[in-house]
């Protein structure tokens, strides 16, 4: 008997309700590197517990190919960046349907430039209103409590 083991596939009501931001920073090293923040929406739990939201996002981890903690290596994950035009998305396996991520013509140029972006995976809520300040706040808490997830997303 033969099993084949694939990730679970994240629901698809998580992927349209997830909140995204993105922005370039610099590495120690001085390149500029691109980064891309994904959070769930504040509202998705709401609807359900904080369990089973933060395992949504723990299954849209498995399905990326498995995101780290920041103690950990950093993988590099599948060629899930596509870049179409000015706009870049981010392609889940098992869904049909991809995330658009907000961008800037620089900030895709450095993604294309790169080959891909750092992409954290936030395992707390946060508005997509959230200002410069509260993201950084937030990255901070995450950090400290081991709540954000890593991975080098590559494109296609």
């Amino acid at each position: 008997m033969t099993v084949l083991l694939t990730p679970p596939t994240p629901d698809l009501r998580l992927l349209v309700s997830l909140a995204t931001w993105t922005w370039a920073d610099t590495r120690p090293d001085g390149h500029e590197t691109a980064h891309i923040l994904i959070t769930r929406a504040p509202a998705l739990t709401g609807s359900g517990t904080t369990e089973t939201a933060e395992a949504g996002m723990r299954r849209l981890s498995a399905s990326l190919g498995g995101l780290t903690g920041a103690r950990e290596v950093v993988p590099e994950l599948e060629r899930c960046l596509q870049i179409v035009g000015d706009q870049v998305l981010l392609h889940v396996p098992g869904l049909s349907r991809r995330l658009r991520l907000p961008t800037r013509r620089p900030w895709t140029q450095l993604v294309a430039r790169n080959a891909g972006a750092v992409l954290l995976l936030g395992l707390d809520p946060l508005p997509q209103t959230a200002d410069a300040a509260r993201i950084d706040a937030y990255l901070d808490a995450a950090l400290a409590t081991d709540r954000l997830l890593f991975g080098r997303a590559r494109t296609c």
